[in-house]
C-alpha cells in the first residue's frame, strides 16, 4: 500500500540516513523530476542532487530545512535549487521530516518542482509593472469610467494633461463634461449620419462605437481646469465582464498639439514647395527656351558666318592654285586673305565650341582610343607648324599600343592646341617633346614639354580664364585666349584632369590624365577602298558624272571649278531638292554633293527621298553644310549621308573626300553587275 502512493504521488519523496546524507529510498517522482534511474541515486550523497547541502554539515542543514507541522500542513516549505542530471539547475521547494528507524535517524525530503510556478509569477509581475507603468506614464492620459460615463480612475497623465487631480473628477463627472461642447454636437451628427440611428450630443457621442464593438479612434479637444484647450487623439474601448456586459469604458488619449503644429507646418511647407516648384517650372521652361534659343542662334550663327567664309576661302584657295601661277605681290595678298581667312574660322570654331559646351549640349563620344594613331594623326597636322618656325618636335616612341577612353575628334583637339601653343610661345630654335606615361590608378597622362619662357605663379592661376592671353595680347601671335579653356572643359568632359608645371625662364610643361582602357574587341569599320581611291588619270574614257544640290550661287560656282580642273569629271548643279531629286534620277550621277539648307525640301529630307528611290538608292552622298555644330554632323551622318564636310571647304580635303567616294561608287557598281 505504501509502496502504491509513493509510486503516484506528484511530488519526489527521498530517505536520506542522517549521520552521512547518504540516499536510501528514491520514489519514481524524483526518478523524474532529477533525470535519475533509483539505483543511480540510492547510496549517493544528498548534495549530488541538491548542491547547496554539499557546502555544510549535512544533518545541521535538514534541521534547517524540517517545516513545522503547520507548514507542512498547509503545504509549505523552503526553495532550494535542485540540479538534474543533465546539469540543469531549477528551482524545488522542499519540506524535511524526520524519523526513527532501530535507533537510527533519518530525513524524508519531500520535494516538488516549482519552475511553472515560477515563471508565472515573473510574468504575473512584469505585467504588474507594465500596468503600473502604463497607468502612472505621464506621456498619455488614461480615464476609465463605469458603465454611466462616470470616471472612475484618472491616470497621472490625465492629471499632468488636463490640470485637474483625480479627486476632483473621480465619481463626480464623465469625459463629456471637459470635452469642447461643439465638438459633441458635430461628432452626434455625424456619427447619427454615419450609422443611421440618433445618437445624442455628450458621452454617448464619445463611446457610441465602442459598445458596438466597432473600433474607434479620434480627434477632439479637451478643456483643461484653467480653460485652456488641448487637442487630443482618444482611442475608446469598451470594458466587458465574463459575461460579455459593459462595465465600462477606458479612453486613452495623447496629446495632438506637436502633431497638428506638425501638419501645419507640412502644410505651410508644402504649399511653399509647390510654389517653388512652380517658380523653378517656370524658370525651366524659360531656361529652356532660352537654351533653345541659344542652341539656335549657335547654329544660325555658324551658318551664316561660314557661308561667306566659305567664298573667300573657296576662292583664294583657287587662286593660289591657279595656273600660270600668281605673281609674287598676288601670291602675298592671297597668302594674307588665306591666312586671315583661316584664323577667322578658328575663332568662330572656338568660340561656338565654348558656347555648345556651356550650354550642356555637347555630346562626347567615348571609346578606346589608341593614343599611338592620334600622335601620328596630330604630328602630320602640326609639323609644318613647327617647320615654319624652326621648333624640333619629338614624339614617343610606342613599344606596345596603349589606348584610352576618350572622343577621338576632341583627344586630338586638345593634342594640337598645346602643341600648337608650345610651338608658337616658344624660344627660336626650341624644342617640343611630347610624352605619354602611365601613372597610378589606371590612368595615362599626356604631356607637352616647350622650351618657352615658362610662367609665372601668378599666371598660372590664371591659365584656364576665357579670353586672358595673360599679356599676349599685345604681342605679334595671333589667338582667341579660350583654346586652353576649351581644352580643360573637353578633358574634363572625357572624365579626365589637365594641368601645368611651369617656371619662368625654363619653359612649361602641359599635361592631362585620361582614364587607361583595353584595345577594343573587335576591328572598326572597312574602309579598305579609301587605299585604292586615286585621283582618276586624265586618259580615262568618259567623264564621270558629279551632281551638286545647292542653292548659294557662289558655292555652286565654287565647287564648279574646282571639278573643272579635273577633265574625268563633269558637274551638273541644281538650285533646290525638288529639281536635284529630278535629276538624280534623269542622269544617275556617280557621286551627289547636298547642301542641307535648302528652300523647301532640307538635305536630309532630299537624301531620305533617294535613299527610297531605286535608281539612286546605290548612288554615295556628300554633305557640303555650313551647319557645323557637332550635333549637326552627328545627325547628317545618321541620317545616311556618305560623309558630312563643312564650309567653308578645304580644298585638299574636299578632293580626297570626293575620290573616296568615287571609288565607293565604281567598286559598288563592279559588285552590282
Amino acid at each position: 500500500m505504501i509502496q502504491t502512493i509513493l509510486g503516484t504521488v506528484v511530488d519526489g519523496i527521498i530517505t536520506i540516513h542522517a549521520r552521512n546524507g547518504v540516499i536510501q529510498t528514491v520514489n519514481p517522482a524524483a526518478e523524474r523530476m532529477f533525470g535519475y534511474a533509483a539505483t543511480d541515486l540510492i547510496g549517493q550523497s544528498f548534495g549530488r542532487l541538491i548542491p547547496e547541502l554539499g557546502q555544510v554539515q549535512l544533518d545541521g542543514a535538514l534541521d534547517l530545512f524540517q517545516a513545522s507541522e503547520e507548514a507542512r500542513a498547509l503545504g509549505f516549505g523552503r526553495e532550494v535549487e535542485g540540479q538534474r542530471k543533465d546539469g540543469q539547475v531549477f528551482p524545488l521547494e522542499m519540506a524535511v521530516g524526520e524519523m526513527w528507524l532501530g535507533g537510527q535517524r533519518y530525513f524524508t525530503g519531500i520535494l516538488r518542482d516549482i519552475s511553472a510556478r515560477k515563471q508565472v509569477e515573473a510574468a504575473l509581475l512584469k505585467a504588474g509593472a507594465l500596468q503600473n507603468a502604463i497607468f502612472n506614464s505621464a506621456n498619455f492620459s488614461s480615464i476609465a469610467t463605469d458603465a454611466k460615463g462616470v470616471i472612475q480612475i484618472f491616470n497621472v497623465g490625465a492629471e499632468r494633461m488636463l490640470g485637474y487631480a483625480a479627486e476632483d473628477v473621480l465619481n463626480k463627472i464623465t469625459p463629456a463634461d471637459i470635452s469642447d461642447p461643439e465638438e459633441l454636437i458635430e461628432r452626434a451628427r455625424a456619427l447619427s449620419q454615419e450609422l443611421d440611428t440618433p445618437i445624442t450630443p455628450g458621452f454617448e457621442a464619445l463611446v457610441f462605437k465602442a459598445s458596438r464593438g466597432i473600433e474607434d479612434i479620434y480627434e477632439l479637444t479637451y478643456t483643461r481646469k484653467d480653460g485652456s484647450r488641448l487637442p487630443a487623439l482618444v482611442s475608446v474601448t469598451a470594458l466587458r465582464d465574463a459575461q460579455g456586459s459593459i462595465i465600462g469604458y477606458l479612453l486613452i488619449g495623447t496629446d495632438n498639439t506637436a502633431r497638428i503644429q506638425i501638419e501645419a507646418e507640412r502644410t505651410l511647407l508644402d504649399e511653399a514647395l509647390q510654389a517653388k516648384n512652380a517658380e523653378l517650372m517656370s524658370a525651366r521652361i524659360i531656361a529652356d527656351k532660352a537654351n533653345l534659343a541659344k542652341s539656335e542662334f549657335l547654329s544660325s550663327m555658324s551658318h551664316e558666318l561660314r557661308s561667306p567664309l566659305n567664298a573667300i576661302l573657296g576662292f583664294a584657295q583657287l587662286m593660289d592654285s591657279a595656273s600660270p601661277a600668281a605673281s609674287p605681290s598676288q601670291k602675298a595678298s592671297i597668302d594674307r586673305i588665306l591666312h586671315a581667312g583661316w584664323y577667322l574660322l578658328e575663332l568662330i570654331n572656338e568660340i561656338l565650341d565654348l558656347a555648345v559646351i556651356e550650354s550642356g549640349k555637347l555630346s562626347i563620344s567615348e571609346e578606346p582610343v589608341s593614343l599611338a594613331e592620334v600622335m601620328f594623326d596630330c604630328r602630320s597636322i602640326i609639323e609644318p607648324q613647327s617647320q615654319k618656325r624652326g621648333i624640333k618636335l619629338t614624339f614617343p616612341a610606342f613599344d606596345a599600343p596603349i589606348f584610352v577612353r576618350a572622343d577621338r575628334v576632341r583627344l586630338k583637339q586638345v593634342l594640337i592646341n598645346l602643341l600648337s601653343n608650345a610651338i608658337k610661345y616658344n624660344r627660336p630654335g626650341g624644342t617640343v617633346v611630347v610624352a605619354c606615361t602611365s601613372t597610378v590608378q589606371g590612368r595615362v597622362r599626356i604631356s607637352v614639354r616647350d622650351t618657352g619662357q615658362g610662367l609665372a605663379p601668378d599666371q598660372v592661376r590664371q591659365l584656364f580664364q576665357p579670353f586672358n592671353r595673360l599679356g599676349q595680347e599685345r604681342s605679334a601671335e595671333e589667338g582667341t585666349g579660350i583654346g586652353l579653356v576649351m581644352s580643360k572643359l573637353l578633358v574634363e568632359l572625357m572624365g579626365g584632369a589637365i594641368g601645368v608645371d611651369s617656371k619662368v625662364g625654363t619653359g612649361s610643361v602641359f599635361w592631362y590624365d585620361l582614364n587607361a582602357s583595353a584595345a577594343p574587341a573587335a576591328p572598326g569599320l572597312d574602309d579598305s577602298f579609301m587605299d585604292k581611291a586615286t585621283a582618276p588619270d586624265a586618259d580615262v574614257g568618259s567623264p564621270r558624272t558629279v551632281l551638286y544640290v545647292e542653292d548659294n550661287p557662289a558655292n555652286l560656282e565654287l565647287v564648279s571649278q574646282l571639278i573643272g580642273r579635273r577633265p574625268d569629271l563633269r558637274m551638273l548643279g541644281a538650285v533646290d531638292a525638288m529639281q536635284g531629286l529630278q535629276m538624280a534620277r534623269d542622269h544617275q550621277p556617280d557621286v551627289i554633293l547636298m547642301d542641307i539648307n535648302l528652300p523647301g525640301l532640307s538635305g536630309i529630307e532630299a537624301l531620305a527621298l533617294l535613299r527610297k528611290d531605286p535608281l539612286t538608292l546605290h548612288v554615295p552622298v556628300v554633305a557640303i553644310s555650313a551647319n557645323a555644330m557637332v550635333g549637326d554632323i552627328k545627325k547628317g551622318l545618321e541620317a545616311g549621308f556618305f560623309r558630312y564636310l563643312t564650309k567653308p571647304i578645304n580644298v585638299v580635303e574636299f578632293m580626297d573626300t570626293l575620290d573616296v567616294a568615287l571609288e565607293f561608287a565604281r567598286l559598288a557598281s563592279i559588285e552590282g553587275k
